[in-house]
């Protein structure tokens, strides 16, 4: 049976993030990889949290933060069989990817498994992207050619793998592998957007 992508990528950050250590960067501003880890634990074990909640936790050391997101995630809602992957599958990834790419690590081989998942999901964050760029549109093109489109109007066209759409559209423009072309004023629109969400 195939390890779920959540559970993957879980374990991946984990590894990575033991290795670099505490004080490694990040590509979330201002958060080093302890407070990252931070971030997920409380993630899952809070429903709200604030800087001085994340400051207890990056107390506790990260040998103790890694070890509580090895034992996984809390059943309801994040380990539900056919959400899962929804809840916290792209979430590590991005996160995963936060970790690696902020530490000169070159972008991972595709998985077929999380390239699906993305392109499933990346539909959301492009529907309000194409929102906020209005009288544009967007379209998503994989190498594959297939494609997808969000808005109307002129288009600016993302080319690349499903994944690193998730990253671009989720804030990490300088990090992501991706191509912009089509109408200038579509383009320049999508660049001066705020693209995280």
């Amino acid at each position: 049976m195939t390890e779920p992508i959540d559970v993957r990528e879980r374990m991946e950050v984990c590894d990575l993030l033991l290795e670099l250590g505490p004080d490694a960067p990040t590509l979330c501003e201002g958060w080093t990889t302890a407070d990252l880890a931070a971030h997920l634990v409380l993630r899952e074990h809070f429903h709200r949290w604030s800087d001085a909640q994340r400051a207890v936790e990056k107390a506790k050391g990260l040998p103790a933060m890694v070890a509580r997101l090895r034992a996984g995630a809390p059943l309801i809602p994040w380990r539900l069989p056919g959400i899962r992957n929804v809840f916290n599958g792209l979430e590590y990834f991005i996160h995963h990817e936060d970790v690696r790419r902020a530490n000169s690590r070159d972008p991972r081989a595709p998985m077929a498994d999380l390239e699906a998942l993305s392109w499933r999901m990346v539909g959301y964050s492009a529907r309000r992207v194409a929102r906020r760029i209005r009288p544009y549109g967007i379209e998503l093109v994989l190498p594959d050619g297939r494609r997808r489109r969000y808005g109307s109007g002129e288009i600016v066209t993302l080319t690349g793998p499903a994944t690193e759409f998730v990253l671009y559209l989720g804030g990490r423009r300088s990090a992501a592998r991706v191509t912009l072309s089509g109408a200038p004023d579509a383009v320049a629109a999508l660049e001066r957007t705020k693209t995280a969400i």
